[in-house]
This record gives structure tokens, C-alpha cells and sequence, in this order.
């Protein structure tokens, strides 16, 4: 890889980290009272696909430990928001589902943060962001085929 290949590659990754950080942050600042940035993100995760999922898929999906996975779904659970069960196949797993408060809470998370990213995107502009969307992408399931 030449050096101005290099050096692409590091300015754009630092531009995502960045971008990354002021996004959770600006994210963070405006969830609703108790929530955590992770725990939006399985409660949206658990909302889109309207499936239950297992711990072990969970923390897969998010790129988690599952000791990490443990400790936001036992958060999730204390606040009402998933319910946990076992496995009716095999006892030794257990199976998670977003219940009827944590779909409420996941609906008041998105009505706070979707006023920040619009107002984000309409800064930024919707062509650029429209353009970007397809690289981005592209990126993560380049990363995703890392692991």
C-alpha cells in the first residue's frame, strides 16, 4: 500500500472515530432518564426484528463478550424492558424478547434522537448523507468480515 494510501486510510478512520464519538455523545445526552446508549441499541435491535433472540446472538450481533451481553440484558430486565426466559429446546440457553414497556421506551428514545441526527443530516446535507450511506455500508460489511 503506498504512503498516500496509508495516509487516506488513517485520516478517514480517524473521521469515523470522531464522528463516532460526537454521535454517541450527542445521542447519549438526549435518551431518556436511566437508558444507556446500549441499551437503545438491543432494544432497537430486539424491536426491528420482532423476534427473540439469545444472549450468544445478541452479543454476536453487537461484537460484545457475552459477559457484556449479560450485564446490559440484566439492566434491560431490572427496568422491564425484555423479558428473559429459558430455552423450551435446550434449558441451558435462555431466550430474549423486548416486552411492552420496552417498546415504549425504545419508541420515547427514538422521538429524542431522531430531532438530533435530522438536524445533523440536514446540516451535513441529505445529498452528501444519501452519497456517504452506500460507503459506509460498504465499510461495515467489510469489517464485519474480519472477525
Amino acid at each position: 500500500m503506498s504512503e498516500d494510501a496509508n495516509n487516506l486510510a488513517v485520516s478517514l478512520f480517524s473521521e469515523i472515530l470522531a464522528v463516532d464519538q460526537l454521535a454517541r455523545a450527542s445521542v447519549a445526552r438526549v435518551l431518556p432518564k436511566g437508558m444507556e446508549l446500549s441499551h437503545f441499541s438491543v432494544l432497537n435491535h430486539l424491536a426491528h426484528s420482532g423476534a427473540e433472540r439469545s444472549p450468544a446472538q445478541l452479543a454476536k450481533t453487537f461484537h460484545l463478550t457475552r459477559g457484556a451481553m449479560t450485564n446490559t440484558l440484566h439492566k434491560l430486565e431490572w427496568a422491564g424492558w425484555v423479558h428473559v426466559r429459558p430455552d423450551w429446546d435446550d434449558a441451558r440457553r435462555k431466550m430474549v424478547a423486548i416486552s411492552p414497556s420496552g417498546q415504549s421506551a425504545r419508541d420515547a428514545a427514538l422521538a429524542a434522537i431522531a430531532p438530533v441526527i435530522a438536524d445533523v443530516v440536514n446540516k451535513v446535507g441529505e445529498d452528501k448523507a444519501k452519497a456517504v450511506l452506500p460507503v459506509l455500508r460498504e465499510m461495515r460489511l467489510k469489517l464485519s468480515q474480519v472477525d
